[in-house]
C-alpha cells in the first residue's frame, strides 16, 4: 500500500513500474549531474571572495566602465578615405561596455531576424507564386552554417573592396561612396544573416496553423489588408515569432564565431562571449571568479528572456486553438504588383543571405581571398589535404563519433522523458518537463565554463575527465555530454509532441 501511494504520487502510476521509474529517474539524474550541478559549481565560485559569500565580483564588473559605459563612447560611423582616394564610411557601432554591448547586439539581431523571418514566413505561408519551391529550399540554406568560415565570408562581402561595394558602388552606382561594416555592426550583420531562418521556421508554423475562420470573421466585420494583418493575423502568430526570436537572442549572446572573426576591430572584442573565452585562454584555464561572474550574468540574461517568453506564450497560446477539425491554410495568388514586390524583396535578400554558404565552397577551392571581390586562384590542394592528411581525417572521424554518440544519448533521453511526462502525471512530471527544456536557456559557453569548474573539482588530478590535467585529459566524454545536453530540448519537444498525440494514459 505504501509503495503504491508514493508511486502514484511521484510517477502517476498506482503500481510501481520499473520502466516508468527509469523514464523519470534517468533523465532527471542525467540533467541534474551534467547541467545543474556544473552551473551551481560556477555559482559557488562567482559568489565567493576571500572564502566568504560575497557579491564582490559582480560589483567589480557592473561598476567598471569597461563593462557598463553610459553614455556610449565612439562614433557609430566614420568617414575615411581609401587607398584609391575614394570616400569610405566605416560602420562599427557604439561602445556601451561589454555587458551592454552584448545586450544591444542581441536585441538588434533579434529585431532584424524577427522582421526578416516574419516577412519571409508570411509570404511563403499565404501566397502561391512561381519559384516558390526554390525560395522554400533557399530559405533553409543559411541553416547550413560553418560558423567561423561563414562569418569570414560575410566580413569579406562587406569589406571596402568586397562584393557589396562592387555591385552597389562600382556597377550599379547606387552608393556614391564605399562602405565597410566592422566591429559590433559586423557581428550584428553576421548573426542576423545566420539566424533569421530560426524565426522563419517558427513564424511559418504559426501562420499555417492559424484557424482561417478567425480571419474570415474579422473580414466579415470589415477588417482587410494590413489592418487585418495587424489586428488579427500577426497577434495570432506572435507566440511562435516570439519563441523563435528568443532563441535568436540567446544564440546571439553566446555566439563566439562572429566576435572572433571581427576581432581585428577592438570593439568586436567587447562582448561577453569573447571576454569569457579570451580571459579563460589567457588565464591558462585557471578557476577565475571574474569569468564565473561574467558567465552568470550572461546566464541570467538568457534565463530572463527564456522565462519571459515562455510565460507570454503560455498566456497567448489559447488564441491558436480551434474547437476540433482540420482546416486548410489560407493561400492565394498574389496580384501582379504583389508578385513583383515579392520578387523585388525576397530575391535580393535571399541571394545576399545564402552567399556566405556559396562563399565557403568557393573558398575551399581557392588559393586566397584577401582584398578582392571573390576568392582568387583555383586549387584542390585543401581538399587533398583533407583526404590525405591523417590528422585531418582523425578530426573528421572524431567529430562524427562524438556527434553520433551524443545523438544516441539525446534519443534515449528524449524518449524516456517524453514517455514519462506525456503519459503519466505524477509530482515529478512538471519538474522533469521544465528541466528538459532548461538547456535552451543556458548559453553554450556557460555550459563549457561550468564543465571546466565541475570536472576539475570532482575528478582526480590525472583523470581523463580532469581538464587541468596536461597529459591525462581526454575531452571525448566531456564533449559528448555537452553536445547531448545542449541539443536535447529540440529533440525532446518533437518526441513529446508525438507521444502526446499517440499515447494516452
Amino acid at each position: 500500500m505504501k509503495v503504491s501511494k508514493w508511486s502514484e504520487r511521484l510517477f502517476g502510476t498506482p503500481l510501481f513500474e520499473p520502466l516508468v521509474a527509469f523514464s523519470y529517474i534517468f533523465p532527471l539524474l542525467y540533467l541534474i549531474v551534467f547541467l545543474i550541478v556544473p552551473v551551481l559549481s560556477m555559482l559557488l565560485i562567482a559568489f565567493t571572495y576571500d572564502g566568504n559569500i560575497s557579491l564582490h565580483w559582480f560589483k567589480s564588473i557592473l561598476m567598471d566602465s569597461y563593462y557598463i559605459q553610459l553614455p556610449p563612447r565612439g562614433d557609430f560611423a566614420q568617414k575615411l578615405t581609401t587607398s584609391t582616394g575614394e570616400s569610405l564610411y566605416l560602420i562599427r557601432g557604439l561602445d556601451f561596455g561589454v555587458v551592454l554591448n552584448s545586450l544591444v547586439v542581441a536585441a538588434l539581431v533579434t529585431l532584424f531576424t524577427a522582421i526578416l523571418g516574419t516577412v519571409f514566413a508570411f509570404v511563403m505561408a499565404r501566397y502561391n507564386f512561381k519559384g516558390k519551391n526554390f525560395f522554400r529550399i533557399a530559405l533553409f540554406i543559411p541553416l547550413l552554417v560553418t560558423p567561423f568560415v561563414n562569418a569570414y565570408v560575410i566580413k569579406q562581402m562587406f569589406s571596402e573592396f568586397g562584393l557589396i561595394n562592387y555591385i552597389f558602388h562600382e556597377v550599379l552606382h547606387i552608393l556614391p561612396f564605399r562602405i565597410k561594416i566592422d566591429g559590433l555592426a559586423g557581428v550584428v550583420l553576421a548573426q542576423s544573416m545566420a539566424y533569421y531562418p530560426i524565426v522563419y521556421l517558427n513564424a511559418y508554423a504559426s501562420f499555417i496553423n492559424i484557424d482561417p475562420t478567425l480571419e474570415e470573421q474579422a473580414e466579415n466585420l470589415g477588417s482587410k489588408g494590413f489592418h487585418l494583418f495587424r489586428t488579427v493575423t500577426f497577434p495570432l502568430a506572435l507566440p511562435g515569432i516570439a519563441a523563435g526570436a528568443t532563441l535568436v537572442f540567446i544564440f546571439s549572446l553566446e555566439d563566439l564565431a562572429a566576435p572572433i572573426v571581427f576581432h581585428g576591430d577592438p570593439l568586436a572584442k567587447k562582448l561577453m562571449s569573447y571576454q569569457i573565452f579570451s580571459k579563460f585562454i589567457y588565464g591558462l584555464g585557471e578557476r577565475s571568479p571574474e569569468i564565473a561572474a561574467l558567465s552568470i550574468i550572461m546566464l541570467t540574461l538568457a534565463v530572463i528572456a527564456f522565462l519571459g517568453i515562455r510565460k507570454y506564450v503560455s498566456l497567448r497560446q489559447y488564441a491558436m486553438l480551434s474547437k476540433g477539425g482540420r482546416w486548410k491554410p489560407r493561400v492565394s495568388d498574389p496580384k501582379p504588383w504583389q508578385a513583383l514586390l515579392i520578387y523585388l524583396v525576397l530575391l535580393p535578400a535571399l541571394l545576399i543571405t545564402i552567399f556566405p554558404q556559396l562563399g565557403v565552397i568557393m573558398l575551399a577551392f581557392s588559393e586566397r581571398w584577401t582584398t578582392t571581390v571573390l576568392p582568387q586562384g583555383f586549387t584542390i590542394d585543401y581538399i587533398k589535404e583533407m583526404i590525405l592528411n591523417p590528422d585531418v581525417r582523425r578530426f573528421i572521424v572524431n567529430s562524427l563519433i562524438y556527434s553520433g554518440a551524443a545523438v544516441i544519448l539525446i534519443v534515449l533521453l528524449s524518449i524516456t522523458s517524453s514517455y514519462a511526462t506525456s503519459r503519466f502525471k505524477g509530482v515529478l512530471s512538471p519538474i522533469l518537463e521544465s528541466i528538459v527544456i532548461l538547456p535552451i536557456a543556458v548559453p553554450g559557453i556557460v555550459v563549457a565554463m561550468g564543465y571546466f569548474y565541475f570536472f576539475s573539482a570532482v575528478t582526480p588530478e590525472n583523470s581523463p575527465l580532469n581538464p587541468t590535467s596536461l597529459y591525462g585529459f581526454n575531452p571525448a566524454l566531456v564533449l559528448i555530454l555537452a553536445y547531448s545536453i545542449r541539443r536535447l530540448p529540440f529533440a525532446a519537444r518533437s518526441v513529446y509532441a508525438a507521444c502526446s498525440r499517440f499515447m494516452y494514459p
